[in-house]
């Protein structure tokens, strides 16, 4: 068979057909699995589940001592140690911000936050679902280290939220999907700014001169021209070590590289068709001639990728690239190394008011929030409810909004490092609460709203 007639699925050289069937046949299931919108946060929670049973169970210690296994990095006479939980609650989680700051960076260019009338809802409905449950814990925890917890309950898990109201169905209309992404953006924002002001040490200013340099070096790549994603990964690696050091939880920088990708395509979609035809051409002319030119042919095929890579803007690629590290790599890891807690040793009765305020906070708190702030802003004629948008349907978001999970436990951890006590009481506090959040969330929703008409 010829080149020009070769049939596309025909296997590349040296596969074995019968191997590449057997492999489709295993790995269908899987793909029809992961292109479930809800798929991530079950993996998400079958985490924390494995890691809850490993930490009590008799191999308890293990799962202990994996996280405290020392990693260590050395050039010449260089060398920095550190532990695998280090790596996964300040390395990995920085990436997850970085596709947070992505997903903010395109939302602020081209979508829910583009336009202040549309995003006036689900700011406002956000920061009183913020405040609220902020105010419902120290109201009843309000003095000591236990008052350090209030940021907890202000926490929204996206990724889990989304994927308890996919598991809806038709019931929820395209407007209410679309205001608990604005709203869950604008959340992490605010858990942003709350981990920056409150939750970080005393700010260092060499730190945050080196951050500057890797943020200056980043502007001028861009400057430039450069356009390859690997040329940028040391700037960023310079501002995680600046952050680092200026005493501001690492993760942060993730955010910063974020919002500095870039958000507008440098081709974009008809300038992609017309460069696809033009290379096309030229292929097929190599293709025709009796001897063909290499160099030329790779040329044409360059000059074709690159258009086809530059169709997307940065932050959309950037996305498209991370979104599945993170959502079935990074959390899941994360919930793994966080969410093993030892049952027994936890005294709830020591500090009552950590495990009941957060809980308060994300169950009661959460809903009354953004239902409240809503109302407050309709009613002011600030903002207006999205078209199939519904009071009930709004329950059903600042319901599902008390999810906080991955991101509660995070900042639950940064408020009580220096008591373990609390932080473990916290962290059953948070899983406790987002369970009962996810099951309210599904029973109100059934009840409330209504699967569309045939």
């Amino acid at each position: 068979m010829s080149a020009s007639s070769a049939d596309p699925t025909d296997p590349p050289p040296g596969a074995s057909p019968r191997v590449m069937r057997v492999a489709r046949v295993l790995v269908r299931p899987l793909e029809r699995f992961l292109r479930i919108q809800s798929a991530s946060s079950v993996v998400l929670l079958a985490a924390a589940a494995v890691a809850l049973g490993w930490a009590n169970s008799p191999w308890a210690g293990s799962y202990h001592a994996l996280w405290q296994t020392e990693l260590h990095l050395g050039v010449g006479a260089w060398s920095a140690s550190t532990s695998l939980h280090f790596v996964v609650n300040d390395v990995l989680m920085a990436v997850l911000f970085f596709v947070v700051g992505l997903e903010i960076r395109r939302e602020l260019h081209a979508g829910e936050l583009s336009d202040l009338r549309r995003a006036s809802l689900p700011i406002i409905a956000a920061i009183g679902g913020m405040l609220v449950p902020a105010l419902c814990y120290l109201a009843i925890s309000p003095g000591g280290d236990a008052a350090r917890g209030w940021g907890v309950p202000m926490a929204t898990d996206i990724a889990f939220a989304v994927g308890i109201l996919a598991l809806l169905g038709p019931r929820v209309p395209p407007g209410l999907r679309v205001l608990l992404l604005g709203l869950a953006i604008i959340d992490d924002i605010g858990a942003i700014v709350v981990i920056a002001i409150f939750y970080s040490a005393g700010i260092q200013l060499a730190g945050l001169g080196i951050a500057v340099a890797g943020i200056a070096a980043i502007v001028a790549l861009q400057r430039f021209g450069v356009r390859s994603a690997i040329a940028y990964a040391i700037p960023a690696a310079v501002i995680w070590c600046g952050v680092l050091w200026a005493g501001i939880h690492p993760t942060l920088a993730g955010v910063i590289v974020g919002l500095l990708t870039p958000a507008r395509a440098w081709y974009g979609p008809q300038r992609l068709l017309d460069a696809a035809h033009q290379t096309l051409g030229e292929i097929h002319e190599h293709t025709e001639a009796a001897q063909p030119n290499p160099p030329e042919l790779a040329g044409s095929l360059s000059r074709l990728g690159r258009a086809q890579r530059e169709a997307l803007s940065p932050v959309e690629r950037m996305e498209v690239v991370f979104h599945p590290w993170v959502a079935f790599g990074i959390m899941p890891a994360f919930a793994l190394a966080n969410a093993g807690v030892d049952l027994g040793g936890i005294a709830l009765g020591a500090a009552p008011g950590v495990a009941l305020g957060i809980a308060a906070g994300l169950v009661v708190g959460k809903p009354i929030g953004v239902m409240l702030a809503s109302a407050l802003a309709v009613k002011l004629g600030i903002a207006a409810l999205p078209g199939g948008v519904t009071w009930r349907g709004l329950m059903v978001v600042g319901t599902v909004a008390g999810i906080g999970f991955t991101m509660a436990i995070f900042i639950a951890g940064l408020a009580f490092e220096a008591r373990p006590d609390l932080h473990g009481i916290a962290k059953v506090a948070v899983l406790s609460a987002s369970v009962l959040a996810a099951v309210l969330t599904l029973i109100i929703g059934r009840r409330v709203l209504r699967p569309p008409e045939a």
